[in-house]
């Protein structure tokens, strides 16, 4: 069986095909580039470009000759939705801001902005209750000795760790 390179035509929902290129774009001859230049560029892999078309985060540029021809403006796009993702926002919330990248809205920026951190809030919550909770078996195991069952071990299991030595119910 041989194997060759896929030439399948990529398909991207109806959201992201509306989102073309803008032509009005001030971008002179030298500012476009293929999309493996782009992913280049930006720091990405092409798959991840194809990802951020397809979830409607990246236009689709028409096809010049045999090619797509990106804006090198994309490459600032791309860099405002990694910097969003390492700020724990999902695609999904990366496309709203994008969606109100003109700064016009604040109200909405803000309100994702405000689930955000009431998320990252609960997250820092849970992972106190998780340090203290450690820290707590931890310190139970360290008093207990080795003569009896690790504490940590025990609650892990889901069985109750006695700290205290068995008593002789044979008497």
């Amino acid at each position: 069986m041989e194997t060759g390179v896929n030439y399948a035509v990529q398909r991207y929902p109806a959201m992201a095909m509306k989102k073309t290129v803008d032509p009005s774009m001030n971008e002179g001859p030298g500012d476009w580039m293929t999309v493996g230049r782009l992913a280049k560029v930006a720091g990405v892999g092409v798959e991840t470009i194809r990802y951020y078309q397809g979830r409607g985060l990246l236009p689709v540029p028409k096809a010049a000759g045999s090619f797509r021809r990106y804006p090198a403006s994309m490459v600032q796009r791309i860099g405002f939705i990694k910097r969003a993702q390492s700020l724990g926002f999902s695609l999904d919330e990366v496309g709203s801001l994008l969606d109100l990248e003109d700064g016009r809205n604040r109200r909405a920026i803000q309100t994702v902005t405000q689930r955000r951190l009431e998320q990252i809030d609960e997250k820092v919550g849970d992972l106190e209750r998780m340090r203290g909770a450690l820290r707590d078996m931890l310190a139970r195991c360290e008093e207990t000795g080795q003569a009896f069952p690790c504490p940590i071990i025990a609650a892990l299991v889901g069985t109750p760790a006695d700290p205290q030595p068995p008593i002789n119910r044979l008497r």
